[in-house]
């Protein structure tokens, strides 16, 4: 059975980093979707190529260009769409840069770099629209996470760092938002482009194109999204990611509660009854309630 199209006309969408790759099919995506399109990108030329593409297929674009890591760029940035659309409706986390190296050989700069760019972009974008959605009771944002944040990948520990903390930025940024309509999602995406540039088999190439991840931006962006999803996309399948909580075991009574925590590591980690928490205060009113189970 297939869903009704998703129409987001009347929405003003800001894609950053949209002048390649993901970025690029996320914009165009939104466009053939109803929505006036930001393009945003470090590039002008690339910018400006997007959105003229936009608007040569009969939709509303404008050239974005700005760095996401100077918050004085993406303010001014930010005001110039308003000043054009009078709103800011969708908001696209999706710049981002690599310096892959491992640990040992990396350096702070670069670590800084990615930081800056992956989190730091991301933060300085969502602060520029938040109370814009706040005032108008309205808004759907989404975080570019990775596999290498929720999982690890050898070489990528700035990456890694930067991008699992922005699941942590969308936990708390879905809860803050409920009451004003605001969904925060994250989207981690398995695509072949520019960026990745090596890192996939040539046969995998044909199947991991950016407009195959391009719909988990749309649906994330409709007025039908959910909040808190971590959607994983790749070649045409999506799946989704939980950050959940074992049932665990209290070790009270134990002589040495750390060597009988380190022997018992597989029964704390046994996944039977696991869940999702609601909130961080989870932990400490499921741990209270347990012991005053244990007391009864």
């Amino acid at each position: 059975m297939t869903a009704p199209l998703i129409s987001l006309s009347g929405h003003v969408a800001l894609v950053t980093g949209a002048g390649q790759g993901l970025g690029r099919a996320h914009a165009l995506a939104l466009a053939r979707h109803g929505a006036m399109v930001a393009v945003n990108d470090l590039s002008q030329k690339d910018a400006e190529a997007v959105a003229q593409d936009i608007v040569a297929a009969g939709g509303q674009a404008i050239a974005c260009p700005a760095n996401v890591a100077d918050s004085d760029s993406v303010t001014a940035m930010v005001d110039a769409i308003v000043a054009q659309w009078g709103q800011v409706d969708i908001l696209v986390n999706n710049a981002g840069i690599l310096r892959d190296r491992t640990f040992a050989k990396s350096t702070i700069a670069d670590f800084r770099a990615v930081i800056d760019v992956n989190l730091m972009g991301s933060v300085h974008c969502t602060h520029a629209v938040w109370n814009l959605m706040r005032e108008r009771g309205y808004g759907r944002i989404v975080f570019t996470t990775s596999s290498s944040g929720l999982y690890g990948n050898f070489g990528q520990a700035n990456y890694s760092a930067a991008k699992m903390a922005l699941v942590g930025l969308m936990q708390t940024l879905a809860i803050e938002g409920e009451r004003y309509g605001i969904h925060v999602n994250c989207l981690a995406p398995s695509a072949a482009t520019g960026m990745t540039s090596g890192l996939y088999d040539s046969g995998d190439l044909a199947r991991l194109g950016s407009d195959m991840v391009a719909p988990a931006v749309v649906a994330l962006s409709a007025e039908e999204a959910p909040s808190r999803a971590i959607v994983l996309a790749g070649a045409g399948r999506f799946a989704r990611a939980h950050i959940t909580m074992t049932s665990g075991a209290y070790l009270i009574g134990e002589e040495d509660m750390a060597a009988a925590l380190l022997s018992q590591m597989d029964r704390i980690g046994d996944r039977t009854g696991e869940h999702v928490p609601a909130s961080g205060p989870e932990q400490h009113r499921r741990e209270v309630a347990g012991l005053q189970e244990l007391a009864r």
